[in-house]
């Protein structure tokens, strides 16, 4: 229930030493019973000085956590002790479960002061040490979630970890760790020592075949063993339970478009539905929930993340423009709406909203704010209550330990007609309803808000707003978009161009990770295809170049996800899995190519080429783990068009050519004389023309935006 599914089977190195030593030690408990929650104890940790909220739940916890410092290993070795990791983040069900049944046990607490330094980690403030460690447990255990539980030697190296324990099973772990570490740390250390060279091996790349080509018969390969994964009962992935992972179905809705493959098309239509009917969407209030614990995109774990919202607007931006479909437009619209009445903070967003919320017995419950008991529902639905339960599946849909999350059966076009009602009627009932039960919900206390401000996933959102405005026309997303680029500049980015991880009041600085360089780079980008202000385009280049300054591994060719100056974890991390959120390499990979067109720039081009082909063998076994680096794939397999708009009257035709599905190309445009290559010498005083160029070749230009949108769908 806690664990993700794209981390069940993500490595196939398990060695025997590992299995070896993980039988030794206690196993990892996946129970699912809670305990009666406890009165809170009163201490004070170190954790009362941090800004965190996830940090700050744990400071009054009677075990002595750190904070992730360097000095805390170091103060490991001079004490002779193991190091405990535990990471989580604020919006975590399970996390407070294991903080009530165990952190906040005195005999527990006891134990880990006295044998071991305790180290809290909020996973989204250190990003590079949660994906270390998180590897190292998948590694040990074939599993891998939140919270993340990791025992490590002063050097870094892990010798032990799991997710969620209760307290028996906990206490009887590090006993027998302690027990064992102490009467053989040779044994341990060797382990550790085992562990950390395979987790360098999954840093290692194929660098043999560097001039493989680019073909559409390779790419479908890659589709075709990606197809062998898909749900087509359910929509999604096959697996226990269902991420949204937007940026699969946005590039398999782009490639069965170019590919003018409708059963595909199809199929991410039908994982849309499910998406927005089923128990991840938020029928009352908007917005979406992290995943759900089924395979039918029915019961929701609660939690509402920011970059899951975000990039399901862009998800169902593109959608609609392909599709027309109103109800994908009410989606996008009402995740808007709960974004900007949740998150919102000063033209930035916060984090995420909690799983967890008080119930009628003043206790946390996760979904206590989302869920119903079905006598509750019929005394607030007073009349057509057999039609309102057919509608959200009442009957039909299984119960979160008792309780109701609301599930869309049917499309309310289906709804009407199985009821032969007319679709008006049905639309007034359904107001009728949501009404009166967001009334009763908002007598509810409401989950807390996690209110950091990260860089990446605000970047995240501001692509979003780019997105739904070159999709709806609408400018309340383009003003949003500036209004979020522009605090992002001004609050996140030093005078020396360095980006700040976590906005906050505080004073503690988080340096940048490569997620954030490179996301909102992407974000400037787009940003650029829509108000065609150059700076923005000059902005994600000197973030490019900083990146190359600061992560750029010249050895391997890839980008290391923590900057060089850092202190360094036991292996380089070079992101590129795309899961719940495109991997940074791929991200950057992207942005390369796009730059490289912009300002002619032939090593940015060389790189995004050679980062793409190192990467071919693992993409190849896996490809639905990799779906950003097949999107730039694509744009070298299929004709990619440089799109070149000068003239006065450019933003106005920019607006109605970026109302069409055009995947395949990238913007340039000016009001006025431009020194950028793809604009020198096609201002125009009289006329505003429309140049379709591929590798810098132009055809003749246009001014008409039907003859250049027809000239762009020209596979």
């Amino acid at each position: 229930m806690f664990t993700e599914q794209h981390m069940k089977k993500p490595l196939l190195i398990i060695s025997k030493i590992c299995l070896i030593f993980i039988l030794l030690i206690a196993f990892n408990c996946k129970s699912k019973e809670k305990n009666k929650i406890t009165e809170k104890l009163e201490y004070t940790n170190a954790l009362i000085n941090e800004s965190s909220p996830y940090l700050l739940q744990h400071a009054h916890n009677p075990v002595n956590w750190f904070p992730w410092d360097k000095q805390y290993l170091d103060q490991a070795k001079e004490e002779n002790k193991l190091v405990l990791l535990s990471i989580g983040y604020a919006s975590c069900h399970w996390c407070h479960v294991m903080e009530k049944e165990t952190f906040e046990d005195k005999e527990v607490a006891d134990f880990m002061n006295k044998n071991f330094i305790n180290i809290k980690i909020d996973r989204e403030e250190h990003p590079n040490v949660d994906k270390t460690y998180l590897k190292a447990v998948q590694i040990m255990t074939g599993n891998g979630g939140w919270p993340l539980n990791c025992v490590i030697l002063p050097d870094g190296k892990p010798i032990w970890g799991g997710t969620y324990f209760n307290k028996e099973n906990w206490l009887t772990s590090l006993k027998e760790i302690q027990r064992l570490y102490q009467e053989n740390p040779g044994r341990a250390k060797g382990f550790a020592n085992k562990l950390t060279e395979d987790l360098k091996s999954l840093q290692e790349f194929d660098n043999t075949n560097l001039n493989q080509e680019f073909s559409r018969d390779k790419l479908d390969n890659f589709i075709a063993e990606w197809k062998t994964k898909l749900d087509s009962i359910n929509g999604g992935l096959i697996g226990k339970s269902q991420f949204p992972r937007a940026s699969n179905y946005q590039f398999l809705l782009r490639y069965a478009y170019q590919k003018e493959d409708k059963k595909l098309e199809n199929f991410v239509y039908k994982t849309l539905d499910k998406i927005a009917n089923g128990g991840l969407n938020d029928h009352l209030a908007g917005g979406f929930a992290r995943y759900t614990v089924d395979n039918k995109w029915h019961i929701p774990h609660f939690e509402k993340m920011l970059y899951d919202n975000a990039q399901l607007i862009s998800l169902f931006s593109y959608a609609y423009q392909l599709t027309k479909n109103k109800q994908y437009k009410a989606v996008v619209y009402r995740t808007f709406d709960f974004i900007d009445k949740e998150l919102y903070n000063d033209g930035l967003y916060f984090s995420s909203l909690n799983a967890d919320s008080m119930n009628e017995n003043g206790e946390l419950e996760e979904g206590a704010y989302y869920t119903w008991k079905k006598e509750e529902l019929q005394q607030l639905i007073t009349s057509d209550f057999d039609l309102f339960k057919s509608y959200f599946g009442i009957d039909s849909i299984e119960t979160v330990e008792g309780k109701h999350a609301l599930v869309k059966i049917y499309n309310d076009e289906v709804f009407s007609k199985k009821h032969q009602l007319s679709l008006d009627d049905v639309k007034l009932k359904i107001n009728s309803w949501t009404s009166t039960l967001l009334n009763a919900r908002n007598k509810r206390i409401k989950p807390t808000t996690d209110q950091k401000i990260l860089t990446s996933w605000n970047a995240l959102l501001l692509q979003s707003f780019v997105d739904a405005y070159k999709v709806f026309g609408d400018d309340k997303f383009k003003t949003k978009a500036l209004e979020c680029a522009e605090t992002i500049k001004r609050k996140a980015i030093s005078n020396t161009g360095e980006i700040t991880r976590s906005i906050t009041t505080s004073n503690k600085d988080i340096k940048g990770y490569l997620e954030d360089y490179a996301l909102l780079a992407q974000s400037f980008i787009s940003l650029y295809e829509i108000y065609l202000d150059e700076k923005w385009l000059q902005e994600a280049k000197k973030i490019t170049e900083i990146s190359f300054t600061n992560f750029f591994n010249t050895e391997i060719g890839f980008f290391n996800y923590t900057a060089k100056n850092s202190d360094q974890l036991i292996s380089d991390n070079f992101e590129i899995e795309d899961l719940v959120i495109p991997s940074s390499n791929s991200v950057i990979c992207k942005n390369l190519f796009k730059l490289g067109h912009y300002f002619s720039n032939d090593n940015y081009l060389d790189l995004s080429e050679k980062m793409l082909q190192k990467m071919l063998p693992k993409i190849e076994k896996h490809p639905h783990v990799y779906s950003n680096w097949i999107d730039t794939y694509l744009n070298l397999s299929y004709p990619f068009y440089e799109t070149a708009i000068s003239g006065k009257n450019a933003i106005e035709k920019l607006k109605k050519l970026n109302q069409n599905y055009i995947p395949n190309h990238l913007i340039i445009g000016s009001t006025e004389n431009s020194d950028l290559p793809l604009l020198k010498g096609k201002y125009n005083n009289d006329k505003t023309l429309i140049y379709i160029c591929m590798n810098k070749t132009c055809k003749l230009p246009t001014e008409n935006i039907n003859t250049a949108v027809s000239m762009l769908k020209k596979n």
